[in-house]
């Protein structure tokens, strides 16, 4: 079961309705009769997959708006265009006060299951799992990656805290791979996996036997991936492999079929196309 981040979600939901709404929703009080009841239905204008439905009552909720929530699917279910998410009956001011900010959350989140749900697709049936990134909305983290998980992904870290991921910057200041991986191997007292990029197979080498959990290769062609697996496998270190860069929907399949274990795709959260979503009111 997904683990949806609702404290999170409310310090968003709270500065979007802020800034929607801030001292109130003039056309809604000027132009509805008052307590008003009303049913509204949201209604998939695309194809995709959803995420996001418990943000729903979150969002009613701070409205202080006393609304009776109907969902027809769960986060993660696929739909297609026409098909009914939920419907939502309460005072039509309410309603629509609480409209864009809800779809705002919905759509996007909608959008990054979808988009994921693709390279899910694209990957199934072999070992290779696709992850996201810290390349996130500005606050959405948490909200995001729950959105990868609906969308059949895997989360990567989820920031500096949390796992030791050394790049290119980290290696040039610290001198050199071996010298960033002694650094921290002698500072790591929380046991945090370790992930450390390579950008070619010099690098790589250098760094099989010492007991890294992960490596990134970062950029390479396919060609030198294929190296890179190789040459893991044949030293009989159990670090995973992860592919990083430049990693289209077209390329992951042929990607996979080399043998990374992880492929990280930083547009499931970059620059994610919402999922069309609309609310009826009938």
């Amino acid at each position: 079961m997904l683990n949806f981040p609702a404290q999170d979600a409310q310090i968003l939901i709270r500065l979007a309705l802020d800034e929607d709404i801030r001292t109130g929703d003039a056309t809604s009080l000027w132009t509805l009769p008052a307590n008003q009841i009303q049913t509204a239905t949201l209604i998939a204008k695309e194809n995709g997959v959803v995420a996001g439905l418990p943000v729903i009552p979150l969002i009613f909720d701070e409205l202080k708006g006393e609304v009776n929530i109907e969902t027809f699917i769960s986060d993660g279910t696929a739909v297609k265009t026409g098909d009914r998410i939920a419907a939502i009956t309460g005072e039509t001011k309410t309603l629509l006060s609480g409209e864009r900010v809800m779809l705002n959350f919905l759509q996007q989140l909608s959008g990054v299951a979808t988009i994921t749900s693709k390279f899910a697709e694209a990957l199934k049936g072999g070992k290779t799992r696709v992850l996201d990134t810290r390349k996130t909305i500005p606050g959405f983290r948490t909200l995001q990656k729950y959105a990868v998980l609906a969308g059949g992904g895997s989360n990567h870290r989820m920031g500096l805290w949390d796992m030791v991921l050394v790049k290119d910057n980290h290696i040039a200041a610290a001198g050199g791979v071996l010298e960033a991986w002694n650094a921290v191997k002698k500072q790591n007292t929380q046991n945090l996996k370790v992930e450390i990029e390579v950008e070619n197979l010099e690098q790589l080498k250098l760094l099989l036997g010492l007991g890294i959990n992960r490596i990134m290769l970062d950029n390479m062609d396919n060609k030198t991936m294929r190296e890179a697996v190789r040459i893991v496998q044949e030293s009989g270190d159990p670090v995973e492999l992860e592919a990083s860069g430049n990693m289209t929907l077209e390329r992951v399949k042929e990607i996979a079929d080399i043998g990374v274990d992880f492929i990280s795709v930083g547009a499931l959260t970059h620059s994610v196309k919402a999922l069309d979503i609309s609310m009826r009111i009938k």
